[in-house]
C-alpha cells in the first residue's frame, strides 16, 4: 500500500538543474530501503517557483523542499521517509511552523497565496505521462460532456459567454472566432490549429503547460474540433521544446489507446485526431498566416488578411488557431460553466493570466493570477520584490512587442485594455521585472535588435524601417546621437507600425515608443550629457578610483586585464581612461568601495 507520494518536478528548468538525476537516485534509494512498495516517485511537470528548483514535494505531509541536490537524497529518505522527520535545512522556510516541525500548505505562502490556478491547475500535480493520472482529476469528462450533451452551437455559446479571449497576445474573444469558423459544419474539410511557438524572450508559460499537462491541450482541441465541425488539428510546437514534444507525443498516443482521440469518441460518431509539426524557431511564425504556412511546408511568412484564417486558412481551409494557454481554459469552462469563468477578472477581461515573471525579481517562475491583479501585487508579494535592495524602475509585459511599464504605474491593474492604455500590451505572458540599474535605451535596444533578427524580410516596412530604428539606437548608446534622432526614431516608429504587413512588424516599434514616451530623459540624457543615467552604456561610462576610499591593496591593479590601473602599494591608485575597456574587473575585485562607474 502506498503512503507517501514524492512528486519531483520534471519541467525544464528543473530538469537541467539535474531532477531527472534526482528522481532516479531517489528510486533506488527508496528500493535499498526496502519502500519501494509503499512511496511512489511522480514525476511531475512545473511547480511555478522556479527559482528554487529543483524541488521535491513529499505527500501526504506536503514537505516543500527546495533547491534538491542529488547529495540530498539518501538524507532525505533515511530521516523522512523513513523515520518521518523533516530535513529542515532543505524546506522552503515560508512553509515551516516556526519552532515546529510542521509544514504550513503552499497556498499559505506569499508566492502562491494570491494565485489562482485553472491553466496551470494540474501543473506539479499530475503525472503527465499518464493519462490515468489526468482522468482522475476530471480529465476528458468536458469532451464526453459536449459530445453526449451539447450541441455544436451551445459550445461555442458558452465559450462567447465566458468572455475567454485569446492569451496569445492580441486578445480575441475566442468564442467568436469559433463562430466564424463553424459554418458548413459536415460540408467542408476545417482544420484545428493549436500554437505552441512561443518566442518571446523569458516566456515560459505555454511550455511548462505542454510539460505539465498536455492532454489538457488535446482534449480542448478535440471539444474546438467538435464545435466547428473539424477532424483534424495540428499542434505548431518549437523543435527547442524537446521535454514539451516528448510529452506531447505520449500523451497524443495514450489518448489514441483509450479511444479519445481517432475515429468514434465516446461511441458518438465523431472523429478526431492531432499531428504535431515541429516549428524552427521563427519569432514570425508566431503570426498565425505564418505558423500555417509553415505547417503547409513553406518558408514561414505571412499572409495578407482579409481574408482571415476563419474562412480560408491551413490548406485554404477554415481554421481556428488558439494558444496553449488558451486551451487550457477550456476544459473547465465546460465542466464549470461560463458565469463560473466570468467571475473572475474585469468586465472586459475575464479569467486568469499565466505570466512568466523574470528578469531582476526574488522569485521568479511561473504565476497565475486573475486578471485585475496589480502590477504592485505581482512584483511585490508574489515574486518578493527587487533583490539586493534595489528599487523597482519599470516591468516589460508583451516581450519584443510589448512596451515598458514605469514604477509610478505600479498599482495599474494587469488586463487587456489597462495594458493597452498605458502603452504596453499583455502578449503571451512574458513578465520581466527591471531594477534602478536598468538602462531603458539600452531596454529597447534589445528587442529591437530580437525582432530585426526575426523579420521575415517580406515586407520593407518591417525588413528595412526596423534596421533604420536599431542603427539610430546604436548611434545614441555609442554617444553620437543627436537631439533630431529622438524625432526621427518616434517618425519612423509610428510609420512602421502602420504599414507593416503582419504584427511582428506593426508591433516592433513598441518597446521604442514606450521607452521614449515614459523614460525620455533617459534618452536626452544619452545624446545631450553623454551619459547613461543607469551605467549600462559601455561608451558613455568611464571608471574612476575615489582617492579617499581607495587603501592601494593593489589588487585591482593585479586583475585588470589591461594594465590600466597604476599607482603604489598603500596609495590611492588611478585608472588610465585612454587604456580602460570598461570591463567591470576593477569594481568587482575592489573590497572597499573605492571604484565608481559614471
Amino acid at each position: 500500500m502506498i503512503r507517501s507520494h514524492v512528486l519531483i518536478c520534471g519541467g525544464t528548468g528543473c530538469s537541467a538543474s539535474g531532477s531527472v538525476t534526482i528522481r532516479e537516485t531517489l528510486e533506488k534509494e527508496i528500493a535499498n530501503v526496502g519502500l519501494e512498495n509503499e512511496v511512489k516517485v511522480v514525476q511531475t511537470g512545473c511547480f511555478g517557483l522556479c527559482e528554487l528548483g529543483p524541488i521535491m514535494i513529499v505527500y501526504p505531509e506536503g514537505t516543500f523542499y527546495s533547491r534538491v541536490t542529488v547529495d540530498d537524497v539518501a538524507e532525505v529518505v533515511s530521516e523522512h521517509l523513513v523515520k518521518g522527520r523533516v530535513v529542515r535545512r532543505l524546506v522552503f522556510n515560508e512553509t515551516l511552523q516556526e519552532g515546529t516541525t510542521d509544514v504550513k500548505s503552499l497556498s499559505e505562502t506569499s508566492f502562491y497565496k494570491k494565485q489562482k490556478r485553472i491553466a496551470l491547475r494540474n501543473c506539479g500535480v499530475i503525472d503527465p505521462e499518464n493519462i490515468e493520472e489526468y482522468i482522475g482529476v476530471d480529465g476528458y469528462q468536458a469532451l464526453g460532456k459536449v459530445l453526449t450533451e451539447m450541441t455544436p452551437d451551445e459550445v461555442i455559446q458558452t465559450i462567447i459567454d465566458s468572455g475567454l479571449r485569446g492569451r496569445g497576445g492580441g486578445g480575441f474573444p475566442t468564442g467568436l472566432k469559433w463562430k466564424f469558423a463553424s459554418g458548413n459544419r459536415g460540408n467542408v474539410q476545417k482544420y484545428v490549429a493549436c500554437n505552441a511557438d512561443e518566442g518571446d524572450p523569458g516566456a515560459f508559460m505555454d511550455r511548462s503547460i505542454l510539460e505539465g499537462d498536455p492532454h489538457a491541450v488535446l482534449e480542448a482541441m478535440a471539444i474546438a474540433g467538435y464545435a466547428i465541425g473539424a477532424d483534424e488539428g495540428y499542434i505548431y510546437v518549437r523543435a527547442e521544446y524537446p521535454i514539451a514534444i516528448h510529452r506531447l507525443e505520449v500523451a497524443i498516443n495514450q489518448a489514441h489507446e483509450y479511444g479519445l482521440l481517432g475515429k468514434d469518441i465516446f461511441g458518438t460518431g465523431f472523429n478526431f485526431d492531432i499531428k504535431l509539426r515541429l516549428g524552427a524557431g521563427a519569432f514570425v511564425c508566431g503570426e498565425e498566416t505564418a505558423l500555417m504556412t509553415s505547417i503547409e511546408g513553406n518558408r514561414g511568412e505571412p499572409r495578407p488578411r482579409p481574408p482571415f484564417p476563419a474562412v480560408k486558412g491551413l490548406f485554404g481551409q477554415p481554421t481556428i488557431l488558439n494558444n496553449v494557454e488558451t486551451y487550457a481554459n477550456v476544459t473547465q469552462i465546460i465542466l464549470n460553466g461560463a458565469e463560473w469563468f466570468q467571475s473572475m477578472g474585469t468586465e472586459k477581461s475575464k479569467g486568469t493570466k499565466v505570466f512568466a515573471l523574470g528578469g531582476k525579481i526574488k522569485h521568479t517562475g511561473l504565476v497565475e493570477v486573475p486578471m485585475g491583479t496589480t502590477l504592485r501585487e505581482v512584483v511585490e508579494e508574489i515574486g518578493g520584490g527587487i533583490p539586493n535592495g534595489k528599487k523597482f524602475k519599470a516591468a516589460q509585459t508583451g516581450g519584443p512587442s510589448g512596451g515598458c511599464i514605469p514604477a509610478e504605474l505600479i498599482d495599474t491593474p494587469i488586463d487587456y485594455d489597462n495594458l493597452i492604455a498605458i502603452g504596453s500590451m499583455m502578449g503571451s505572458g512574458g513578465l520581466i521585472v527591471m531594477d534602478e540599474d536598468t538602462c531603458m535605451v539600452d531596454i529597447a535596444r534589445f528587442f529591437l535588435d530580437f525582432t530585426v533578427d526575426e523579420s521575415c524580410g517580406k515586407c520593407t516596412p518591417c525588413r528595412v524601417g526596423t534596421k533604420r530604428l536599431l542603427e539610430i539606437l546604436d548611434r545614441i548608446i555609442a554617444g553620437k546621437g543627436e537631439l533630431k534622432d529622438l524625432d526621427e526614431l518616434e517618425e519612423l516608429a509610428k510609420y512602421i507600425k502602420s504599414a507593416s504587413l503582419c504584427g511582428l512588424g506593426q508591433t516592433a516599434p513598441n518597446p521604442v515608443l514606450s521607452t521614449l514616451n515614459r523614460f525620455r530623459d533617459e534618452y536626452v540624457a544619452h545624446v545631450v550629457d553623454k551619459k547613461c543615467p543607469a551605467g549600462v552604456c559601455k561608451s558613455l561610462l568611464h571608471y574612476e578610483i575615489v582617492p579617499e576610499k581607495c587603501k592601494g591593496c593593489t589588487l585591482c591593479a593585479r586583475k585588470c586585464p589591461v594594465n590600466a590601473i597604476s599607482g603604489s602599494v598603500k596609495e590611492p591608485h588611478v585608472i588610465d581612461t585612454s587604456k580602460c575597456i570598461k570591463c567591470g574587473v576593477c569594481i568587482g575585485n575592489c573590497k572597499f568601495g573605492a571604484i565608481i562607474k559614471k
